[in-house]
């Protein structure tokens, strides 16, 4: 086997089904998955997203394998998906033999402008484990004020908060201010071009907002995050500001690239893009004399 190109430490320029779980040896403790949607998208020159659907469903079944070996028994497994597919991939992850926790509906409200459709405004994030018992979900580190707390002042309220919604959703009219957990439900929304988060030439690119939700919750600073779909690297440069261990793969040499660019210029501790309100649980920083912040 043609050994992969490794761009950086912990990016590899490779195919992930071939080489992911060689290079994992079956211990990502997190994967996140943002596949191509096969619906015509061109990803900035790199790769034409328009397979027969049995060629689709065909390369689904390798990359989903390739993830079950790369997880470890306590791991869990994260599917970014857009309608068209979702159906078909939760079938395969089910056949593969993943447990399915959760479907979330990320809702971004000013989605893609349809002509003779509605407009597409929200993906699907499939969340799965290996083992049903036993997983990791840290809800302490993403809870947010429930409506008890702020509108009813009622003092049976969790004064933690409470576990976030199954539907992810961004109000329009807060763009200008941000999108911090103001009410019971996240707001996220997707990276607009005139977002300072946006990397330049980016076909499309996850908010790291919300990878930073996931890789909060089912994982724990010094676990091993894997996201096979490398693109820009989000998945990679959250897990370093969380203090994870990252691990990405992408067949485009301008992928890899870009997100090793973005890996050398991030710090353990830098802040998470809209996460200004703490919505997300940072880990505490190590300082040079070992004490923390």
């Amino acid at each position: 086997m043609k050994p992969a190109s490794i761009t950086r430490e912990g990016v590899v320029c490779a195919d992930c089904v071939s080489t992911m779980p060689i290079d994992t040896r079956g211990k990502a403790d997190l994967i996140v998955a943002d596949p191509p949607y096969n619906i015509g998208y061109d990803y900035d020159g790199e790769y034409l997203d328009a397979l027969p659907d049995d060629d689709y469903l065909e390369f689904t079944r390798g990359w989903v394998a390739a993830a079950q070996k790369s997880l470890r028994r306590t791991g869990s497994f994260w599917v970014v998906m857009g309608d068209e597919y979702v159906s078909e991939v939760d079938v395969i992850c089910k056949q593969q033999g993943f447990y399915r926790r959760a479907l979330v509906t990320w809702y971004y409200t000013f989605g893609n402008n349809c002509q003779k459709n509605f407009s597409r405004s929200h993906t699907q994030l499939l969340y799965y484990v290996m083992d049903p018992r036993e997983f990791t979900f840290n809800a302490d580190a993403i809870r947010v004020p429930s409506a008890r707390q702020r509108v009813y002042k009622d003092k049976r309220a969790n004064p933690r908060g409470r576990i976030p919604d199954n539907t992810w959703i961004l109000r329009p009219q807060e763009l200008p201010e941000g999108f911090g957990a103001k009410e019971d439900t996240w707001h996220i929304p997707r990276v607009a071009g005139t977002f300072k988060q946006r990397v330049e030439g980016a076909a499309n690119q996850l908010p790291e907002l919300l990878v930073a939700r996931i890789v909060a919750v089912c994982s724990n600073p010094g676990d091993l995050v894997v996201d096979p779909f490398c693109g820009t690297g989000t998945t990679a440069v959250v897990a370093k500001k969380m203090q994870r261990r990252y691990l990405t793969f992408d067949v485009s040499r301008k992928f890899a690239k870009t997100a090793s660019e973005r890996l050398d210029n991030t710090k353990e501790g830098d802040p998470i893009w809209g996460n200004e309100e703490g919505s997300v649980k940072m880990p505490a920083t190590a300082n040079p004399d070992g004490s923390e912040e």
